[in-house]
């Protein structure tokens, strides 16, 4: 089992947070999943690569990546639902 920190775009309120959450627990191997709105991040346990994480969330409408420590120190900016942020919930 390993733990993995995602930095994740376009959420932007809590159906974000929920639509994050859902795509990530359909992945088979995936135990755990602690979404942070205002850090734009997501820690997920699981037993799959990264890879099909970061995946799982594109198709979801939310572009991801591995978390670097630049980017995790690095304010996240709001931009409100519906928003330039991309969120997908109205």
């Amino acid at each position: 089992m390993s733990t993995v920190e995602l930095s994740v775009k376009g959420m932007s309120c809590g159906s974000c947070v929920l639509h994050v959450t859902e795509a990530l627990n359909a992945v088979e191997g995936v135990t755990e999943v602690d979404v942070d709105l205002q850090a734009a991040s997501v820690r997920v346990s699981a037993e799959c690569d990264s890879d099909v994480l970061v995946a799982a969330l594109g198709d979801a409408g939310y572009p991801a990546q591995l978390s670097s420590p630049a980017a995790s120190s690095s304010p996240a900016r709001k931009t409100g639902c519906g928003g330039s942020g991309g969120c997908c919930c109205k």
